[in-house]
C-alpha cells in the first residue's frame, strides 16, 4: 500500500496546526485578541487535525455526520495580539465509539510561548437525526491509530481542571458579614 501525506500525518504526536493569523476585528478595546476568538482558532485547528482522520468537510457531506463540541475547558495564559502568528497543537486524548476527548495548545508561532490551552469533549453527531452516533469503523480506525501516535505524549497539567474559588479565599474578611 502506498504511503501518501494524509495517512503519514496520523503519527504527528501531537498534531500541529498551519500557521494562523488573528483578524483586525478580533482585537477588542483592551488591544489583544477577544476571548471568544481563542476559540476560533482552537476550532480551525481541530478541524484541520480531524481531517487527516476523515472527519473533514467532505465527511460531512458525503456522511452526513459531525462532530460537535459538548464541553470546553479554556484556560487563557498569555494575551495575543494582532501581529501575532500562531499554531495550535492537538492531544486525542481519548475515544470511543461516540466521543472525542481532545487537549489543545495555542503558542505564539515563531518564539512557542503558550497562550491557551483548551480541553474539549466532543459528540459524533449524525446530522439527520441531530442525534449523538457511533464513529464508522474507518474514521474509528483512523482515531485508533491518532491515538496510538499520541499515547506516549505527557499528561497535561491543565488537564481536568475545576473552576472555583480557593478555600481560603472563600472566607469573608473580617468585619463583613
Amino acid at each position: 500500500m502506498k504511503r501518501t501525506p494524509e495517512s503519514a500525518a496520523f503519527f504527528f504526536a501531537p498534531f500541529v496546526s498551519s500557521t494562523m493569523r488573528i483578524e483586525p476585528g478580533w482585537i477588542d478595546y483592551n488591544g489583544h485578541l477577544n476571548m471568544a476568538y481563542y476559540n476560533v482558532l482552537f476550532d480551525r485547528a481541530v478541524d484541520e487535525a480531524f481531517a487527516m482522520v476523515g472527519l473533514g468537510e467532505d465527511y460531512v457531506r458525503e456522511r452526513r455526520a459531525s462532530y460537535f463540541t459538548a464541553e470546553c475547558h479554556v484556560q487563557y495564559k498569555r494575551e495575543l495580539r494582532l501581529e501575532d502568528p500562531v499554531r495550535a497543537t492537538i492531544q486525542l486524548l481519548d475515544f470511543d465509539e461516540k466521543r472525542l476527548h481532545v487537549y489543545m495548545e495555542l503558542r505564539h508561532a515563531s518564539e512557542f510561548w503558550l497562550s491557551a490551552t483548551s480541553e474539549n469533549m466532543m459528540l459524533h453527531v449524525d446530522l439527520d437525526s441531530r442525534k449523538v452516533a457511533p464513529f464508522p469503523a474507518d474514521v474509528f480506525a483512523s482515531l485508533a491509530i491518532m491515538k496510538a501516535a499520541h499515547s506516549g505524549l505527557p499528561h497535561p497539567e491543565a488537564l481536568g481542571r475545576v473552576i472555583g474559588m480557593p478555600a481560603r479565599a472563600r472566607a469573608a474578611p473580617s468585619g463583613v458579614h
